[in-house]
């Protein structure tokens, strides 16, 4: 019985010991994620609201440890749902851009199951589009048209000037001319056609990424981020034609990789999600 009541003794020790390092395992862990909350936290605007939720923390722990019971009732509240109001305000960007890309899933394509794309009719609008693209940069006069797909750009639109004409090159380039009342700002064309025109776009988020371009620069790729659009832009400053995509920006394009490109998104891309939806169709009626 003794060598049982020694082994036991010793599992007990080698637990303890296991304890601490565990404990130890866990401080080191919330230290880390206190110190990369901060150094995410400190270059934002969001920083200062950081620190006034602190200083009512601290307020919080001040009435409670003098027992101010009234205070204590008021901020009650706060200390049960403080946390979530604090993540939903210091990272709405990031969450509305999140929520965004979730909704922005295949099974959306049963919408436009009945919708019948012409892409005869896209093709030969690339084409007017790449001409158009090409005397503006040529000519340095920048330019920033989004391409709509299946994610919906509403509220962009709103921002700008309805104009909803059939498009064309001449159009687009009468609308970018530098004393034009909506050449500052994007073009949206939805359904190959110029929807609207002098759009406010959202401007990307990584700060540290692309600070050499311009405001239009930016504003494409910000609209890539939180859409499944295509974003072309043409430089004023050198006349470079760019394509930003998916929070990603492609530079450098001639007449025919542009065409090429733009055929891939709007024409290929297109097609394949029409097969999954085909394909997705079939095994429902199935079942």
């Amino acid at each position: 019985m003794d060598w049982f009541m020694h082994y036991i003794r010793l599992i007990g020790e080698a637990m303890s010991g296991f304890s601490i390092i565990v404990n130890i395992v866990d401080i080191l862990i919330l230290a880390g994620v206190i110190f990369a909350a901060y150094h995410f936290i400190k270059e934002r605007r969001a920083s200062k609201l950081a620190w006034g939720v602190c200083i009512l923390i601290v307020f919080i722990v001040l009435c409670a440890a003098l027992k101010l019971r009234a205070m204590q009732f008021i901020l009650s509240g706060f200390s049960q749902f403080g946390i979530i109001v604090f993540i939903a305000l210091v990272f709405q960007p990031e969450l509305r851009s999140a929520l965004e890309k979730l909704g922005d899933t295949s099974i959306r394509g049963f919408q436009h199951i009945g919708e019948q794309k012409n892409n005869s009719t896209t093709n030969a609008l690339i084409d007017e589009f790449c001409e158009a693209i090409f005397d503006l940069s040529r000519t340095k006069t920048g330019a920033l048209v989004v391409f709509e797909r299946n994610t919906k750009l509403g509220d962009i639109i709103l921002t700008g000037t309805i104009v909803n004409a059939q498009f064309s090159g001449t159009l687009l380039k009468s609308i970018f001319f530098d004393k034009a009342p909506l050449h500052d700002g994007a073009v949206v064309i939805r359904a190959n056609r110029i929807h609207s025109a002098a759009c406010l776009l959202p401007l990307e988020s990584d700060r540290e990424i692309y600070t050499e371009l311009g405001t239009r620069h930016r504003a494409a790729i910000g609209v890539s981020e939180v859409s499944d659009c295509v974003s072309v832009v043409v430089s004023e400053e050198t006349g470079i034609v760019s394509i930003a995509h998916e929070g990603k920006l492609l530079r450098n394009f001639n007449k025919q990789t542009l065409k090429k490109k733009l055929q891939e998104y709007l024409v290929k891309s297109s097609q394949e999600q029409k097969k999954k939806i085909s394909s997705k169709v079939t095994i429902n009626t199935e079942e």
